[in-house]
């Protein structure tokens, strides 16, 4: 079965938003964080991390 990544992220997110009950600044700062950090200079370093 192909799951799209997605789809996949979506559904862990809803389920940690639900089961975990973090605040809404914690989120919304991981998000913001998560993004601007892959637009940044950092990103090639947390890429060859990941690998």
């Amino acid at each position: 079965m192909d799951v799209p990544l997605w789809l996949a992220l979506l559904v862990v997110g809803v389920l940690g938003v639900k089961l975990v009950r973090p605040p809404l600044w914690l989120i919304a700062v991981l998000l913001v964080g998560g993004y601007m950090l892959a637009d940044s200079l950092l990103a090639p370093v947390i890429d060859s991390f990941l690998k």
